[in-house]
């Protein structure tokens, strides 16, 4: 019926009483019905991107999928870069409309429908088909490609990046989700595949792909003349110096699309287009509530005036604010002109001239007051069988949309003994079914019951209540360890096996008897000087020590080095014994054996808002089966923060607390106690369980009748500081004990915690990643479960790298406060924050801020964190000591004061900060002008910032804590020891003393050395990028299989073309590096037709198995009385004798190792 009124329409139609997911279904209606295209304009891109997913939804399986075109959220006249992904998504969206593919809904905001945009004609002109096997002028593309606005970077992995590399070129075009690399041969496009941008490996063959511009500029070089003639115009106007235009034009021949060009366009084209230009003919226009869409652009008019007349006021070069944005005036009249659809929520009055139709629709706020009332009565589910038996009567087809797949089962077996028959598991139904109920995946915004479609649809959240959001998965997967940074640059300190602490100085190409190899030089004490094989790179770690604490050089071949590890072996043996000591108490001690769960627990379970990731699923199984044994538990669970310990933490309280046994939960901060009993508090909301808080947030009072209700067993769960550890704290009947980051407590505590350790279940949680190696030598004496799986991906937080600019700062402030957000301004210095402070204060009067560092008094930082949680405060100014573990969900833009003096690792860490709910966060990084920080790094930090799932590459930023986290597992300060040895070398001591006291035999890593008479190396114009280079001579070190040494092979081709001999040769010799060591041998020599070599016997199972070889083998092999074998290979060429050479290792190691 609505369908036919918009079909037969004859002007601008308004449609009252219809909600927003209302508007979604009918959007999906009007394309499938009407086979039209369809524009939906929403208030914002939070809304936008609701609405793209509703109508997704709606659409079912059928539909082609929803395109958002996004806004850019910098406002106009900052002179930063537009978002590269943003603009991607942007050109994408444009590009389809010119393509016209077949009715299509678009998405997009009111901001994004002010601004003008590049003329269709260019966009479709500088659009490029490339074509296998088909010429193309390698020159040519390039000139095209910096035209169009792309950046070269020695790494493709961000939209409008492209590299060329002898015969390849890696271009990543805005078109597609994934880059794609044109293998050239002279002119000719040999091959064109997809690469991934994570692995850098190809993925698929294509015949042909399209090229489009990587931003909204494009600057060709027949038309620069012009375009810097219209600059001078225009800056003439301005009253401009002469040297703006002077400088502008340096920057366009020194960058080409530089950032804040965009701000330029009317300049650059004759005309702007918008984006009503580019809407296929027929496109149906639906505008979601005209007035607050007004009242977006208005704002956003004001804004661009205010950022117009600062831009002037500072001499930039800039055009008026009506060339680049429409007003709502003329958005107004083109969407009556095109016959739009507006969707009113209520009827205005005084606007008789328009068509109106109004809905009969309705929400289902009584269903949702009626489910919060009844959830703590004996029939939970009343409320809902009315809501279906009356849609049933009325004849309408029912759907209920649920987030997860759980919550699908839950709902299914809530109706099934009511005999209530639902179908789930498909998409939303396109035909429908009188009194049919049908529980499908989604995510809505709200419920509605409108019967004129006969159809009512309800929401998880009106059903069960309403639940955090977690944000939408963002489809990128980022960047592993092949962007590693190269760890080591040069002046880094490095560790040594055997010659301890020196000084890495590069890589050096040394020529040794007419052979060429690439070599680590590292110096140590009085210039002495070691020249390391890449092939034996294993041999040095990178020095982790503690910050603050610089260690000497050592001197090789000095005494120092072993003095440094005894002294370190020696502590670690005592902390070894110690937790033996208590590992062996714990298996006599008898503790209580918990039953298994009951359906009150399974509710409990479904009550967690998200799908649990497979390792929190096991981490989970994990303490449930401990607390069921009778041995006391000792379990620790890692995992990053927001990675869903708590969760383990609560069902493992369930489980306690459903046998009648106390539980308490000992936190290191005021604020962490009061965070979890919020989160305890609210999950065990409909149970009768009591949970209280003991810290000194709490007062005199307050806290004695606490303690005195945890004696008589009235509370059930408490949390607390180390309050809770004090003498007159005593427990009715306690059970399980949960510790998070037990390694901030201090030693006093940890005694009275050793004691609890042997009679209750203790569960520890800890945000500090425990090393691997560690992990698995603790293995019987501490229970480990690790939560290595991120939640569902975050958002990528939108980061800008930008010089430091009050506009940029005061605005990026003003736009969170108007979403009802909350900020950090990282500013790590100390001495100066607080006239930071003050500056911020002035800028944005409006703002509530505090200050919070580290060496306030821990009552003024607690009191200032509580605050910031509570929301009193919208702005925290602080150090980096944004306290870990704190969750605000609330605070999604950061901004950054002086990035380039972070670390990566400090970067990572506050990343973690923002971007915790389903909010889009932004970060701003200001960096200076003259900063040292090349393109490249910058993008590395950009990169860091952007994408959370960075997976296991980003070792870099977990070895700061992972420093901690041996402190974790190991309950001790061992810093000193640290610092002396360095990281890796005290795990290695600490694993071979916990080895010890157990008894295990202990094997040092072979690391052989291998002498050929070949070059091998990898050549600097076949990897060009020194990073690059030593990052593929870490991962050829580490190399333990032959299948590894293929498969890298195969990816040197893929990403640099054909491999040069050098390089093929240093393959071959870490080949037979990887079967030496099967081989138990320690030093390989080849020279003329001489192989020769030394064994380690410790590394072979059978030693004497080369006699039986020798003797029974009618090969000339022979054994030297100084136990080197030897043998006399066929003349032939190099490869032959090394493949001679390769068989007789096998041989070897058959004999010795089977």
């Amino acid at each position: 019926m609505l369908i036919r009124t918009i079909a037969e329409r004859t002007g601008p139609l308004v449609i009252t009483g219809m909600g927003s997911s209302a508007g979604a279904r009918l959007a999906a209606s009007v394309r499938r019905t009407l086979k039209s295209p369809v524009l939906v304009v929403a208030a914002s891109t939070k809304a936008a991107e609701q609405r793209q997913a509703e109508i997704d939804f709606f659409s079912g399986e059928t539909g082609a999928a929803t395109v958002l075109f996004p806004p850019y959220n910098i406002s106009p006249f900052k002179f930063m870069s537009y978002h590269n992904e943003t603009a991607a998504r942007r050109i994408r969206a444009l590009y389809a409309m010119i393509e016209g593919q077949r009715a299509q809904i678009m998405v997009t905001t009111a901001t994004a429908l002010r601004q003008r945009l590049i003329p269709k004609s260019v966009l479709a002109d500088f659009a490029e088909l490339i074509i296998a096997e088909e010429e193309i002028e390698p020159d040519r593309l390039v000139a095209k490609l910096v035209a169009g606005g792309y950046t070269r970077s020695a790494v493709v992995e961000e939209p409008g990046d492209f590299c060329v590399r002898g015969g390849i070129i890696d271009i990543f075009s805005p078109l597609y989700e994934n880059p794609i690399r044109i293998e050239l041969f002279g002119d000719f496009a040999e091959t064109i595949r997809f690469f991934s941008p994570a692995s850098q490996r190809s993925l698929e063959h294509v015949h042909e792909a399209i090229i489009l511009p990587a931003r909204e500029v494009t600057l060709e070089k027949a038309r620069l003349d012009v375009i810097v003639g219209r600059f001078r115009a225009r800056a003439l106007k301005q009253e401009l110096p002469r040297t703006t235009v002077r400088d502008i034009v340096q920057r366009i021949k020194e960058q080409g699309v530089f950032p804040g060009i965009e701000n330029l366009t009317p300049m650059i084209y004759d005309r702007m287009d918008t984006l009503f230009d580019y809407l296929p003919e027929g496109t149906v226009i639906i505008a979601d509530n005209p007035a607050e869409l007004a009242q977006v652009a208005a704002k956003s008019e004001q804004l661009g005036l205010v950022n117009f007349e600062k831009a002037c006021s500072e001499k930039h070069l800039c055009v008026e604010p009506t060339d680049l944005f429409l007003n709502w005036e003329e958005i107004s009249a083109e969407l009556t002109r095109r016959e739009a659809i507006s969707l009113a929520p209520i009827a205005v009055t005084g606007d008789g001239h328009r068509l109106t139709a109004s809905v009969d629709m309705a929400d289902n706020s009584d269903l949702m007051l009626a489910m919060q009332q009844a959830r703590k009565t004996d029939q939970p589910a009343a409320p809902l069988l009315r809501w279906i038996a009356a849609q049933q009567d009325a004849g309408r087809t029912m759907v209920v949309v649920c987030e997860t797949n759980r919550q699908i089962g839950r709902l299914s077996s809530i109706l099934a003994p009511h005999g209530i028959d639902a179908v789930s598991g498909q998409p939303f139904p396109q035909k429908h079914r009188s009194g049919g109920l049908f529980i499908c995946r989604g995510s809505l915004s709200e419920g509605f019951v409108w019967p004129g479609d006969s159809l009512a649809v309800a929401t998880e959240a009106e059903i069960f209540g309403p639940r955090t959001k977690r944000p939408r998965r963002s489809a990128t997967t980022v960047r592993t360890e092949l962007l590693a940074f190269s760890d080591l640059k040069q002046g880094d300190l490095v560790v040594h096996d055997e010659h301890g602490i020196g000084q890495y100085e590069g890589l050096v190409k040394l020529s040794l008897e007419g052979t060429v190899n690439d070599f680590l030089l590292v110096v140590y004490r009085d210039e002495d000087r070691l020249y390391l094989p890449v092939d034996r790179m294993g041999l040095i770690q990178k020095y982790m020590g503690v910050e603050g604490m610089r260690p000497a050089l050592d001197k090789m071949g000095g005494r120092s080095w072993e003095r440094a590890k005894e002294k370190v072996r020696r502590s670690a043996e005592k902390i070894a014994g110690e937790l033996l000591k208590i590992y062996a108490q714990r298996k006599v001690n008898e503790g209580h054996g918990y039953g298994s769960a009951d359906s009150h627990f399974a509710d409990f379970e479904a009550d967690f808002p998200y799908e649990e990731t497979p390792d929190q699923r096991k981490a989970i199984e994990d303490v449930l089966e401990d607390m069921r044994s009778t041995t006391p538990m000792d379990r620790l669970v890692c995992g990053d923060v927001g990675y869903g310990k708590t969760e383990v933490a609560l069902r493992a309280s369930f489980l306690a607390v459903s046998e009648a046994k106390q539980v308490a939960m000992l936190v290191p901060t005021t604020v962490l106690a009061e965070q979890h009993y919020a989160t305890f508090v609210q999950r065990f909301d409909a149970y009768p369980v009591k949970v209280a808080c003991l810290s000194r947030f709490r007062s005199r009072p307050e806290q004695r009748r606490i303690v005195e209700e945890i004696k008589k067993g009235i509370v059930d769960i408490v949390i607390g500081t180390h309050r809770l550890l004090q003498k007159d704290v005593t427990f009715a009947d306690l059970g399980l004990f949960i510790l998070d980051e037990e390694q901030r407590f201090g030693v006093r505590h940890k005694e009275k915690l050793k004691r609890l350790r042997t009679t209750v279940d203790v569960l520890a949680l800890t945000a500090t990643p425990i090393p691997r190696t560690l992990h698995l030598s603790m293995m019987g004496i501490r229970d480990i479960s690790v939560i290595s799986t991120p939640p569902e991906q975050r958002h990528a937080i939108i980061t800008y790298v930008c010089e430091f600019d009050d506009t940029v700062v005061s605005e990026a402030i003003r736009s969170e406060l108007a979403r009802g957000g909350q900020i950090f301004f990282v500013h790590n210095n100390v001495k100066a924050i607080d006239r930071m402070a003050t500056y911020l204060q002035e800028r944005v009067p409006e703002v509530r801020l505090a200050v919070a560092h580290g060496q306030m008094a821990e009552e003024d930082l607690e009191a200032v964190m509580m605050h910031f949680m509570n929301r009193e405060i919208d702005m925290l100014v602080c150090t980096t000591i944004i306290e870990s573990g704190i969750d605000v969900a609330t605070a999604n833009t950061i901004l950054v004061n002086r990035a380039d003096r972070f670390g990566l690792a400090q970067i990572y860490q506050l990343r973690g900060r923002v971007g915790r709910s389903d909010e889009q966060a932004y970060a701003y990084l200001f960096i200076p002008e003259e900063t040292r920080l090349g393109k490249d790094a910058q993008k590395r930090l950009k990169v860091l910032m952007e994408h959370s799932d960075l997976g296991s590459g980003f070792q870099i930023a977990m070895n700061d804590l992972k420093i901690r986290g041996g402190g974790a597992i190991l309950g001790a300060s061992q810093s000193g020891h640290i610092a002396a040895v360095g990281y890796d070398m005290f795990l290695k001591l600490m694993e071979e003393a916990v080895a010890q006291m157990k008894g295990e035999p202990i094997t040092e890593g072979l690391e052989p050395e291998i002498n050929l008479p070949m070059s091998a190396y990898v050549a600097e114009d076949y990897v060009v990028d020194i990073d690059q280079r030593l990052s593929i001579y870490r991962r050829l070190a580490k190399m333990n299989d032959l299948k590894e040494i293929a498969a890298m092979k195969a990816e040197l081709a893929d990403r640099f073309g054909p491999l040069p001999e050098e390089t093929e040769n240093l393959l071959l010799k870490i080949m037979l590096r990887v079967l030496s060591v099967r081989a138990g041998i320690k030093r390989l020599d080849l020279f003329g037709q001489q192989l020769c070599l030394a064994f380690s016997e410790t590394h072979q199972q059978r030693p004497l198995g080369i006699v039986h070889m020798i003797t029974s083998n009618k090969q000339p092999y022979q054994f030297t009385p100084d136990h080197q074998f030897k043998a006399s290979l066929v003349k032939g060429t190099a490869r032959a004798m090394l493949a001679q050479t390769k068989n007789i290792l096998i041989e070897i190691a058959q004999h010795v190792n089977s």
